[in-house]
């Protein structure tokens, strides 16, 4: 095997163990270490929750003496800074390691550059981009976070096959079947939250907790009620996992008038509105600012957002190129056109301002069909 092909083999271990992190270590990111030396891997790390020890100090420890003259190959830069744990790069030169191999930089401004600069300084061969797409795809969110200053949107839709998500009077359990909803669950686990809307709740008072078994972290649960509607007796608010909700300014100001009901210790923030586009500015035809709704879940450290709503918010998360990726479960039923659209959009006056998606995978689940997209640029 060539030094090349070690190489890769070595951060693709890495990277499978990161991967083990996929529903743990939020807000933090998913990072593996390997250690190797004379072609041989002699430690291996993987960082689980927030607050527990890094990926390299891990490896390090599983190496022991052997880590001396060793490379290191970590899917994400080492950090340099002092945060719930002592810095990386100083444990990796405390134990002599000679060469570190790392799949993308740390998007993170206190560690962006400084983690490999620290290390080249010591001395130690400083070397980046070996998998980076991967590594950067494993933390799509923490990125996004990091870089946009909001989570990574992921919109997930169940349709039929004529594209209708519930009959005309709002009927939806279930359009797509077991292994499906089974799936769901397992996107649930990975997401920092799970965004849904009043109108859906009222709608189809759902749950929307993580129901995975061996799952140790419920996301939070944000609820976008701009007049505060929802009932406080709504499933939402039940145990287990936190929720927020998010309101208009004035509904907020209303409600700590008269002393508005409380909801089960859900906790209450207000963002800016915004006119609903294409209608007439008024109070009624208003709607909760999408930008400053996902930068408020930036601030709380939301590194990807699950959406499970309606056509309504569904609409205006496309419009508004806020959407990431698209989960979309297709059910091989017709529901008729006088169901519920897929999304509400403003009518377009030609083909080429439609926005368009690249189909990334697709997974047969059941009868039904799972596509995952991602927008093309325009």
């Amino acid at each position: 095997m060539s030094d090349a092909d070690f190489d890769q083999r070595c951060m693709r271990h890495a990277l499978e163990l990161a991967e083990r992190g996929l529903h743990t270590t939020d807000p933090n990111p998913r990072v593996g270490c390997v250690l190797a030396r004379d072609g041989v891997i002699v430690g291996e790390g993987v960082h689980l929750r927030a607050g527990e020890p890094h990926a390299e100090p891990l490896a390090l420890a599983a190496a022991g003496a052997m880590a001396r003259g060793a490379t290191a190959y970590v899917t994400l830069e080492p950090c340099n800074h002092h945060g719930r744990t002592p810095p990386c790069t100083e444990a990796l030169l405390a134990a002599g390691v000679v060469r570190v191999v790392y799949a993308t930089r740390d998007p993170n401004p206190r560690v962006d550059g400084s983690g490999a600069a620290r290390l080249a300084a010591a001395g130690v061969v400083t070397e980046c981009g070996l998998l980076e797409s991967e590594a950067l795809e494993l933390n799509c969110g923490f990125v996004a976070r990091l870089q946009r200053g909001r989570p990574f949107v992921r919109l997930k839709s169940a349709v039929s096959l004529d594209g209708r998500v519930a009959l005309a009077n709002g009927a939806s359990r279930w359009i797509t079947g077991e292994a499906a909803r089974a799936d769901v669950q397992r996107w649930r686990a990975r997401s920092s939250v799970i965004l849904t809307t009043a109108a859906t709740v009222l709608a189809d008072d759902p749950r929307l907790d993580l129901r995975l078994a061996g799952a140790t972290r419920q996301p939070l649960r944000v609820l976008l009620d701009r007049q505060l509607r929802t009932p406080a007796n709504a499933r939402i608010f039940a145990p287990p996992g936190q929720v927020l909700i998010v309101t208009g300014a004035d509904a907020a100001a209303a409600a700590a008038t008269r002393g508005a009901e409380t909801r089960q210790g859900a906790e209450r923030v207000a963002v800016a509105e915004v006119p609903v586009a294409g209608v007439p500015g008024s109070t009624a035809n208003r709607q909760l600012d999408l930008t400053a709704v996902l930068g408020e879940l930036a601030v709380r450290e939301a590194n990807e957002v699950l959406v499970e709503a309606g056509g309504v918010l569904s609409g205006a998360l496309l419009e508004q190129g806020l959407v990431d990726e698209w989960l979309l479960y297709i059910a091989p039923r017709v529901l008729g056109n006088t169901a519920q659209p897929l999304a509400v959009l403003q009518p377009l006056q030609q083909l080429t301002d439609a926005r368009s998606f690249q189909i990334i995978e697709s997974t047969l689940l059941g009868d039904d069909l799972r596509l995952r997209l991602r927008p093309r640029a325009h």
